[in-house]
């Protein structure tokens, strides 16, 4: 093999690493940034919850499917920097939003881009290495969402103290034209198939087949559910971790968006390899391991979280925090694994895009409205008079008394507070799907040997 043939996988797989960073510091950007645009912007946080949850994840959603379809007839690294160019402009177009409406439109756009990542990427890993090595160079490469999730917040945050978080959205997006430049002139696309038997090629089943079979596997079902329940909690306390930060702790937006960074990066690196790697280690012995794994996860997060957001101490808080997202995080990787085991060969990759549809659309999309509604009502019963006209966007009216201002800060920190607070109690019916699933998990296993 000569030293070309090696390196055109390792840069390939270097630029989708590099792709998926950028991917994902661009939705951190916004979350840790959230607090100052509701101030700035006059939004309210049922807004903030649109804004980081449907508005973001409809078109993400919706999107997803075309562009796996697109992916098996186009060149796969043009899809994805298209869709980066997508993404970066729209992220630029954010700085420059009046108000409610603009951040919307620029919100779905980058939706709309982000979604021509990964349904793509995964193609082109199955063409660079022998089936063996799939999950683990696939694994590689989403490392770049907590690499992402890390330095996307701490760069935001010190950027928008240095200057204004308008600033912040346009040098975001440079990059991602320069990562599509790479892509589109650099990186070469492999060819299809290398690495597959004949019979892997094979015509998949009809639509109408596969929802089928989905409809009569319970523990698919059950897998599916506890995942989008998962996915619905965690979107909800991610996209809101920042601004319990800042409000209940005091932080400005630098120290606010550094430690939301931090608790995102470790936590999410705990929670994929311990989650992935150990659930596939113990399942050797028993196949229920995936799904014990991850309800052993969603039943230690909660009240770890309970704590976190009643702690008085931030180092405390913070400690709580990372222990509660590492252990929640645990249930992300095992709940593919468990989707392609119980389904027929043809029909994992569609299950997969199932569930995905299903875990952005329920999941991410109505977890941050829930909290944000939660939190504008919590945070009206816990002020004493007319809330919404004294403490507008839950900042204190212009000219507004010490105790008024004290008042006000108060009752928005109680409002997020206890809306955090009863989104994590999802967790445990979650843990309970997980574990419904387990005995079908064991049959299915039995009936492959």
């Amino acid at each position: 093999m000569t030293t070309s043939a090696i390196l055109r996988p390792r840069l390939l797989v270097a630029a989708l690493l590099a792709t998926c960073t950028l991917n994902f510091a661009d939705r951190a950007v916004f979350s840790a940034l959230a607090q100052t645009i509701k101030a700035d912007l006059g939004l309210t946080d049922l807004q903030l919850g649109l804004l980081q949850g449907l508005v973001f994840a409809l078109l993400y959603a919706l999107a997803g499917l075309p562009i796996g379809l697109l992916a098996e007839r186009w060149p796969r690294k043009r899809i994805i920097a298209i869709c980066t160019m997508i993404w970066s402009a729209a992220t630029a177009a954010t700085g420059f939003a009046g108000g409610f409406l603009g951040l919307a439109a620029a919100r779905l756009t980058v939706g709309m881009g982000e979604a021509g990542f990964v349904p793509p990427a995964a193609s082109l890993v199955a063409d660079i290495v022998p089936r063996e090595k799939r999950a683990s160079t696939f694994a590689l490469v989403m490392l770049g969402s907590p690499l992402g999730a890390f330095a996307g917040a701490t760069l935001a945050g010190l950027i928008a103290g240095a200057w204004h978080w308008r600033m912040v959205f346009p040098l975001f997006a440079l990059p991602g034209f320069i990562m599509a430049a790479i892509l589109l002139f650099v990186v070469d696309e492999p060819a299809r198939g290398t690495f597959d038997q004949p019979e892997a090629k094979a015509e998949a089943p009809p639509f109408r087949e596969f929802l089928r079979t989905v409809l009569s596997n319970p523990p698919l079902l059950w897998v599916i559910a506890g995942g989008g329940l998962a996915g619905f909690g965690m979107t909800a306390i991610s996209q809101f971790l920042a601004i319990f930060l800042a409000r209940a702790h005091h932080l400005d937006v630098r120290a606010a968006a550094a430690s939301f960074g931090m608790i995102s990066g470790l936590s999410i690196t705990f929670g994929l390899l311990v989650g992935s790697f150990g659930t596939d280690r113990l399942a050797r012995h028993d196949a229920r391991w995936p799904a014990w794994g991850a309800a052993i996860g969603l039943v230690l997060a909660p009240p770890l979280y309970w704590f976190a957001f009643h702690a008085a101490a931030l180092g405390t808080a913070f400690a709580l925090l990372l222990a509660a997202g590492g252990f929640l995080l645990m249930f992300y990787g095992p709940t593919t694994g468990m989707i392609q085991n119980l389904l027929p060969t043809r029909m994992r990759a569609s299950g997969v895009a199932l569930y995905t549809l299903l875990y952005t659309l329920l999941g991410s999309g109505l977890g941050p409205v829930f909290v944000g509604f939660l939190s504008d009502r919590f945070a009206r019963l816990a002020f004493v008079g007319n809330y919404a006209t004294a403490c507008p966007a839950g900042l204190p009216a212009k000219g507004a008394t010490e105790a008024l201002a004290a008042a006000c800060r108060q009752a928005s920190a109680s409002g997020i507070r206890s809306a955090l607070s009863m989104a994590v109690l999802v967790f445990f019916v979650s843990a309970l799907c997980f574990l419904a699933a387990g005995p079908g998990l064991k049959r299915a296993a039995q009936t492959r040997a």
